[in-house]
């Protein structure tokens, strides 16, 4: 193909890609304003076409990106894995673990980390990776509040681990020129002149990053080819034939007799003599003996500080803190032609190449040196080299050289997390002081952090708290990589296939053991500061926060969907019947007070908010289903209630309802429960503005619909024209216990106030405060026919069960709860039923007061035919009855009579419905078709 067709061929791809992030932009834009096309697939583009020059944009992308797999990954990452521990700490593991002990903290090191790597280029293969490397991969990952807390956590690992390399440098520094220097001795040491040397060595660190990062990548392979020629040199001294002995002096504390007043302290210097032969020098017999007692550990001695404590952990500490430097190739991400293949190639081949030198080292120097060597003298690598500087270069360069990289690399984990605005507007300062990409404010506060940190003294002091920022990190890169492959998100497919849950959980359960292990007071002080930082997040990010997808969304849906599945209804015991609830909304403007109530009686049970939109999709230019869901859910989280919102289309409403209660909920989490809102003719108030509603607000005007009043409306006895008659509206009811549901009809909701009904006292005549009892009320009464009502039948205990539930409540417990019954004026009837129902409470474990009432209807023709037309005198009296007895009263259930079976008689019975419960308080009318609770264990 000719190279104009493939020109052609990519600019044609690239459009395909930059109409895939236009779309991509306009599905999320009501979530996420803040996502830009660069954010997306052009990263991509820059980073496989850049090279072609296709546009304009993809050419200033490429002025960015200048790094290939060898300068971006590979040698920043071999640099840092080998600058502390190749020619100052391979002597001190050895001497001190064991060469078998050695070989066993690198097996652990290493498997934590190629697990932890391989988890890496999982992640960095399945998109496009913009700068702040590893931030990046576990904020877009695992969400906004656990990727910046770790964010923060990683900028400081990385501090710490350039001053980790400073200190490492200064230590080569005075072993070869200071007061017992190898090469010379014309440095003075003290704690702060090895502060002074390494404040140095940072300002020149500071000088080469605010010239630029570009400098470090060009020159990063030829420190490693220098590096390089240091290590082979090194490696042929072992063979040279050189007998070395050499005489330590030290102090020591153990075996030492503690001084009392007539008893002197004994003298507690000890000797001892390191010795080295080169394979042309030693015999087999010294070979043998050397290695067999370089085989078994000692931790004796720590050779940088002789007070300091020494075991497996803190030798595993030291150990891991100077192979942490994976992450050197990830953290250049921004700078990197390709990410995606860049950070896996060089990543992996820089851990196999150090991993090869350690081991090579190590067996060398426990066959050749003695422990006392390896253990009091770090720089023994000059004693015996067939160069002495050459130990000396290679380890200034690869110590000088990680620093710098550890400064560029937090740098832009700053940088990162502030563009991220994940914090508000208090790291705003760190994305202004940018001068040509380069982060210069983000560079002088990480150089002035580092600065803090090398006063912490020793390498090996510092080196603890940088393997358990690592470790921590590292963690959370294997977390995010397991949780998208359990998840198994359809698109999570890397292009790196060498990976697998398995690896991923190695990874984590390794970082989080050692993490403990190498030091549990700063594994718990950074676990302390990682949450503190997830809380923060939560109230210091902004108000419109980035939506990036977020893992925990993923496994909840992964399992949830398994729980559902093994959700049977068909193995539903009574016993742990729960309520679940279908509430119909038709304009939340007026019933915020009733969805408020709702949510305390769903008892961890479901419920959905349910709306119908009277119209017809094929008249309709957009789905109003779809446009305003986003609406409901805002609406769910300013009533600060637990619910799913379902919403549908019809022609009609009475259709519409029967599709919601049908389909709404799934599997075994289905509604069982359905709740309307009354049909009456009152003018409902505005939740919304009035200034005296707890729910005011103004975030939702123009989206749900005004309430508007006619002029010849007034405010108690007409109401805007209703979507529905009464026969239809009764018709819904029928309809829902035709598919056995449970039915409850709310009325005069808009009157609980939860604002004062709370209040535990009032005003007296007296002008003191009193304490007020409020009650809930149950009447177990079907005033259509009083006399027939069963106290145990399904509906009586339907609402007993409700009234319970919300007693349940810890606000609402503070209530009474009170149980009404009637019976004919009889003296034996009163008394036996009210040993009824103080049995049946008894029995199912209710606390409430229970009243009977003596029931003489003031009309003599009441029939207990509930088609036969009431008197509007006894439903008068009976509405009366109810009221006189409500003063108090926060909310009332009621037993729901059956509607009538002939539709001519549904006006009737909502109009009957209507007289009865007039100027009652909040009621709700219930209707039961199914048993709710038992009475057996």
């Amino acid at each position: 193909m000719e190279s104009g067709e493939k020109t052609h061929l990519l600019k044609a791809e690239r459009g395909i890609l930059k109409s895939l992030s236009r779309s991509y932009q306009s599905e999320n834009s009501l979530l996420d304003e803040t996502v830009a096309v660069a954010d997306y697939p052009d990263a991509i583009v820059s980073g496989e076409y850049e090279s072609l020059g296709t546009s304009d944009s993809s050419s200033a992308t490429q002025s960015t990106r200048t790094l290939g797999t060898f300068q971006g990954v590979f040698a920043p990452v071999s640099l840092s894995m080998l600058s502390s521990i190749l020619f100052l700490r391979v002597g001190y593991i050895v001497g001190n673990a064991g060469l078998l002990e050695a070989f066993l903290q690198y097996g652990i090191a290493y498997s934590i980390l190629i697990s932890t790597v391989l988890s890496i280029c999982a992640i960095a293969t399945n998109g496009a990776v913009e700068g702040g490397g590893v931030y990046f991969m576990i904020s877009r990952t695992l969400g906004m509040e656990f990727g910046g807390s770790i964010g923060i956590l990683f900028w400081f690992a990385n501090i710490v681990s350039s001053a980790l390399y400073l200190a490492a440098c200064t230590e080569g520094l005075i072993g070869n020129f200071g007061p017992k220097g190898s090469l010379t001795t014309f440095l003075p040491s003290s704690r702060w002149w090895n502060f002074a040397y390494s404040s140095l060595f940072n300002s020149i660190n500071l000088f080469v990053c605010l010239i630029g990062s570009k400098l470090f990548g060009k020159t990063s392979a030829l420190i490693l080819s220098v590096v390089m020629i240091c290590t082979v040199v090194t490696t042929a001294s072992f063979f040279v034939n050189l007998d070395f002995h050499e005489d330590f002096v030290y102090n020591s504390t153990q075996d030492c007799i503690p001084p009392t007043d007539n008893i002197s302290l004994p003298n507690c210097t000890k000797t001892a003599q390191g010795t080295f032969m080169g394979f042309m020098a030693a015999s087999p017999e010294y070979i043998s003996d050397t290695f067999e007692a370089n085989l078994d550990p000692k931790f004796e001695f720590d050779c940088s500080d002789p007070m300091a404590e020494v075991n497996f952990f803190t030798v595993f500490g030291v150990l891991f803190s100077g192979v942490t430097g994976i992450m050197s190739g990830a953290n250049m991400s921004g700078e990197l032609l390709s990410p995606g293949k860049n950070i896996p190639r060089g990543t992996l081949a820089a851990c196999f190449f150090t991993f090869t030198i350690f081991i090579v080292l190590s067996v060398l120097t426990a066959l050749t040196c003695n422990p006392a060597m390896l253990m009091h003298d770090c720089m023994y690598l000059s004693n015996f080299s067939v160069w002495p500087p050459i130990v000396a270069i290679g380890v200034l360069l690869a110590t000088f050289s990680a620093s710098l990289n550890n400064l560029i690399g937090a740098s832009r984990v700053l940088e990162a997390v502030a563009k991220d605005v994940l914090f508000g507007h208090i790291l705003s300062f760190f994305t202004k002081g940018t001068i040509k990409d380069n982060p210069i404010s983000s560079i002088l506060v990480t150089w002035c952090l580092v600065e803090m940190f090398l006063l912490m003294g020793s390498l090996n002091s510092i080196a603890q708290l940088s393997s358990v920022l690592f470790l921590m990190s590292y963690a959370a890169v294997n977390l995010a990589c397991l949780g998208l492959d359990l998840a198994s998100a359809p698109n999570f497919r890397p292009s790196f296939k060498y990976f697998s849950w398995h690896t991923s959980l190695v990874g984590l359960l390794g970082t989080t053991i050692m993490m403990f292990f190498v030091s549990p007071l700063f594994s718990a002080v950074a676990l302390l500061l990682c949450l503190s930082l997830i809380f923060a997040l939560n109230f210091i990010s902004p108000i419109r926060k980035p939506n990036w997808g977020s893992i925990s969304q993923a496994l909840l849906f992964h399992q949830v969907r398994k729980y559902l599945l093994l959700l049977d209804p068909r193995k539903a015991h009574v016993k742990f019947w729960r309520p679940q609830i279908l509430l119909l909304v038709s304009n939340p403007r007026t019933c915020c007070s009733l969805i408020d109530f709702v949510n305390a009686l769903k008892k961890g049970g479901l419920y959905v908010i349910g709306h119908v939109y009277t119209e017809r999709l094929q008249d309709s230019e957009d789905d109003p289903c779809v446009v305003k869901n986003d609406h409901w859910l805002s609406l769910i989280d300013h009533l600060k209630i637990k619910a799913f919102v379902e919403l549908t289309m019809a022609s009609t409403l009475r259709e519409g309802i029967q599709h919601l209660v049908r389909i709404s909920g799934i599997g075994a989490m289905k509604p069982n429960t359905i709740i309307l809102g009354y049909l009456d003719e009152r003018f409902h108030g505005d939740d919304f503005n009035s200034p005296y509603s707890p729910f005011a607000t103004r975030q939702f005007e123009g989206i749900f619909p005004e309430l508007k009043r006619k002029p010849t409306q007034t405010h108690e006895d007409t109401r805007p024209q209703e979507k529905m008659n009464k026969s239809e509206y009764v018709g819904i009811i029928c309809d829902v216990l035709k598919m056995q549901k449970n039915i409850c009809l709310s009325r005069h909701f808009s009157l609980l106030d939860k604002g004062t009904l709370f209040r535990t006292d009032r005003q007296s005549i007296f002008g003191t405060r009193v304490k007020k009892k409020l009650y809930l009320d149950v009447w177990l009464v079907d005033f259509f026919s009083p006399f027939e009502t069963d106290i145990s039948d399904t509906t009586s205990l339907f609402l007993l069960q409700l009234a319970c539930i919300v007693h349940m409540v810890p606000r609402w417990k503070k209530l009474t709860l009170r149980v009404f019954i009637t019976v004919r004026d009889h003296r034996s009837s009163l008394h036996n039923q009210e040993e009824m129902l103080k049995n049946m409470l008894e029995l199912l474990r209710v606390e409430a007061e229970s009243h009977v009432l003596n029931w003489t209807p003031e009309s003599t023709e009441l029939s207990t035919d509930p088609h036969v037309q009431l008197s509007n005198e006894y439903l008068s009296s009976a509405c009366e009855t109810v009221r006189r007895r409500s003063q108090d009263t926060a909310v009332s259930f009621l037993y729901l009579p059956r509607p009538p079976k002939i539709e001519t008689d549904y006006v009737f019975y909502l109009d009957a419905l209507t007289a009865l419960t007039q100027n009652w308080p909040p009621t709700l009318l219930v209707r039961g078709v199914s048993p709710v609770t038992s009475i057996t264990l």
